[in-house]
């Protein structure tokens, strides 16, 4: 038999209504905020990736799945959303609508990583990205959103982390103070690191190995070199989340895993659960990297996966899949035709309809329709329909209606 891929899960139909209405509630505050779908392609240039996230991140150097086309093009699987965005922002001429611009996304990506609790190969991102904006204002709307997010589905135990990651200018002396900590032990650290060090010390910091986790305590921290423009910036943010009553907690060992981030950078994190359910920041360097003129930009990123999980084990909600409306069991082959017309009518007019498919006998179609849990059962023979009557019974009361055989009658005593 052949089994799905290492590091994919199928969805199956018994599960997708709920990842269909978490999708929904998310696209709803999305919108509510002025968002607007954006859908880019599942593979790009490699160079895209290599440019836009980094390579000196762990996405670059050892997670994209990277092969060569027919062409002998280098081509990636979407390792992350932003780059495709700010490429297609980019290609597309964006820059001349009004600014800011607004975009959110629901779409598949793909790491080669290790598999685990929430952490998958093939995995699936909501994610909102504002583009030409450089206001503190932008970063307290876009934290607010996800804050919003997060609470609709009732997660518990969620921390507001934020940080600031500063700006090319204030980001060069801490690197160098960062540099000479680092320096002094840099023969213990992994050889990943080793690499990472005369390019981007600060990628050292957000290596996962134990050993080199443990000779970064006490690194210097970003905050304490911040220029007077970003300390200005994040201090308003502060106080801007502090009026609207969102918490947060300063984490200062927050760089993210992307190159291209500067200044504010958050992650809400899942006490509970142990991982970090959504995470952002600001990229004012990336449009501009990939070819487009300066302009500033923030977003976020969550993992839909790890959404659904914590969603399905904590809500509270009730929420199942669909049910017929009406289940039409038919007796007679003037009946099955009057049945088939009848649920086509029916469907055009928006409700659920089900007839036997199977060739089952009465018997078997009721017990079915009571599987199916359908709201009503019509049962009809050549009587009904040369009488052009029938029996509506609802299912969950047994009370019976007589209603004629007609679209509009049905559809009433239906509803």
């Amino acid at each position: 038999m052949i089994q799905k891929p290492k590091g994919t899960k199928d969805i199956l139909p018994e599960c997708s209504y709920k990842w269909a209405y978490v999708e929904e509630k998310a696209k709803e505050i999305l919108e509510n905020y002025g968002f607007k779908e954006i859908r880019v392609p599942v593979f790009e240039q490699t160079e895209l990736f290599e440019r836009g996230v980094g390579d000196t991140t762990d996405v670059v150097q050892k997670e994209m799945y990277t092969f060569l086309d027919k062409g002998e093009r280098s081509i990636t699987l979407r390792p992350e959303g932003t780059a495709g965005v700010v490429r297609a922002y980019i290609e597309n001429g964006m820059a001349s609508l009004p600014s800011p611009i607004k975009m959110w996304y629901m779409m598949p990506m793909y790491r080669y990583e290790n598999v685990q609790k929430g952490r998958y190969r093939e995995f699936r991102q909501i994610g909102a990205e504002m583009i030409g904006t450089a206001s503190y204002k932008a970063d307290v709307e876009l934290i607010a959103m996800a804050d919003q997010i997060i609470k609709k589905f009732n997660i518990p135990g969620v921390t507001l982390n934020i940080n600031s990651i500063g700006c090319p200018t204030c980001r060069k002396k801490y690197q160098e103070a960062l540099k000479e900590f680092i320096g002094k032990n840099i023969e213990q650290y992994c050889d990943t690191c080793k690499t990472r060090f005369e390019k981007n010390p600060m990628r050292i910091l957000d290596c996962k190995e134990k050993k080199c986790k443990e000779l970064n305590q006490g690194a210097p921290i970003i905050l304490d070199y911040l220029c007077e423009e970003c300390s200005a910036h994040f201090e308003n943010v502060k106080k801007s989340l502090e009026k609207l009553d969102i918490d947060y907690v300063i984490d200062s060992g927050i760089v993210r895993g992307l190159d291209y981030y500067t200044k504010t950078v958050f992650e809400f994190v899942s006490e509970t659960e142990g991982y970090t359910v959504l995470a952002g920041g600001r990229y004012d360097g990336l449009v501009e990297e990939l070819g487009g003129q300066k302009t500033e930009a923030i977003g976020f990123a969550m993992g839909e996966d790890r959404l659904i999980d914590i969603f399905e084990k904590y809500t509270t909600e009730e929420i199942s899949c669909r049910v017929p409306d009406l289940y039409i069991a038919s007796i007679g082959e003037v009946a099955e035709e009057e049945a088939s017309t009848l649920a086509l009518e029916l469907r055009k007019n928006g409700l659920y309809v089900e007839t036997d498919i199977c060739a089952r006998s009465m018997k078997a179609s009721l017990k079915y329709a009571d599987k199916m849990n359908a709201k009503f059962l019509m049962v009809i023979g050549e009587d009904e329909v040369n009488g052009g009557k029938a029996n509506i019974k609802n299912m969950t009361t047994g009370e019976e209606i007589q209603t004629e055989l007609e679209i509009e009658r049905i559809i009433k005593n239906v509803k």
